[in-house]
């Protein structure tokens, strides 16, 4: 009996082994025809670079806090502050100058004086003013200012930065000219600047982006010089591309993340510069109530009028905390090795 169960096992097997191969043949293998087309597509997920920045950036709670603050100070800056009438400004400079009584209030005499509004609730001015509009006024030119300079200085940075680290010519004569022009102090050629041509809002834009764009361009260049020999770049060379696309294409694309970064400590430094220049008198016209303007006003009546004084630097110093934290959050983000 054993030996037959045997045999029929070996005959079973024998059966399934040829029913394996049978169907191996037959169903588990086919040719597939040759399709040029077909071999030329790449099947894989769609990858949206700025939108995986943003999706890393308000991964954390802490960015939604930050951002939320600057679009506040934003709207107080550029809506509240603004010499535009508007339903939540009307503000003027010196609407009671003529009222000495109206003049350094307290926010309890002013709102007892005009009734109760929100921009009483610091009192008035030298000028008889809204001390929390004149503020945000000064706010809104000393930001404006550090965006414009910050614009001029990023854009010609980076481009020429770009340019510089490429091109062999372009690096013997740059490097000269940073060699010179950086061993003199910023702040004392913006300062000598801003005395030849002049207080104002204009000459002090003149002034910190005649050279201010230099040190970001040498940055750049360093960079440029670390990437430009890879294999890409020199494929690139050989079949003929030329250095301006090379520059856009192939270069600019890889430092996003080092640009955002620069950036994000560009803004607040200029809103530093024209707070502490204006502060000494070399910056801003009397005309242009600027924070470091209206600091510099302050400082005589400080103990005083201590809001006038302390006001002024308390949003200065949140301004350039702010738009730090959020430019540097911001950088962190845009580097490709987060999205991981």
């Amino acid at each position: 009996m054993e030996n037959n169960n045997i045999l029929n096992n070996e005959i079973i097997s024998e059966a399934d082994e040829n029913k394996v191969e049978e169907i191996n043949e037959d169903e588990l293998f086919k040719f597939v025809e040759e399709d040029p087309e077909a071999s030329e597509k790449i099947t894989a997920p769609r990858y949206s670079y700025w939108k995986s920045v943003l999706r890393v950036f308000f991964r954390k709670k802490s960015n939604w806090v930050a951002l939320g603050i600057l679009i506040i100070m934003l709207l107080l800056t550029y809506i509240y502050g603004s010499t535009v009438k508007t339903p939540l400004s009307d503000y003027t400079i010196n609407p009671n100058v003529l009222v000495s009584e109206y003049k350094n209030l307290t926010p309890k005499q002013a709102i007892g004086e005009f009734g109760f509004s929100l921009k009483w609730i610091l009192g008035t001015g030298a000028y008889g003013e809204s001390t929390l509009q004149h503020i945000w006024a000064g706010a809104r030119i000393s930001l404006t200012l550090a965006v414009i300079c910050a614009a001029i200085n990023m854009t010609l940075g980076v481009v020429i930065g770009a340019v510089w680290g490429f091109s062999k010519k372009v690096d013997v004569v740059m490097t000269e000219v940073y060699n010179i022009i950086a061993n003199i102090p910023y702040i004392l050629f913006v300062s000598v600047f801003v005395l030849v041509l002049g207080p104002g809002f204009w000459s002090f834009v003149i002034a910190l982006t005649v050279t201010g764009w230099l040190g970001i361009a040498y940055f750049i260049r360093t960079q440029v010089l670390i990437i430009r020999d890879r294999e890409y770049n020199l494929a690139s060379k050989c079949l003929g591309t030329g250095l301006f696309k090379l520059t856009t294409k192939n270069i600019l694309p890889y430092l996003t993340s080092v640009i955002v970064t620069i950036l994000a400590t560009e803004v607040p430094s200029y809103i530093s510069y024209e707070v502490f220049l204006s502060y000494l008198g070399i910056g801003m016209d009397s005309n242009t109530p600027s924070l470091g303007k209206l600091i510099q006003a302050a400082q005589s009546s400080m103990t005083i009028y201590p809001i006038q004084f302390w006001g002024p630097v308390l949003v200065s110093s949140l301004l350039t905390i702010i738009l730090y934290v959020v430019g540097q959050n911001l950088a962190d983000a845009s580097d490709p090795r987060t999205h991981m």
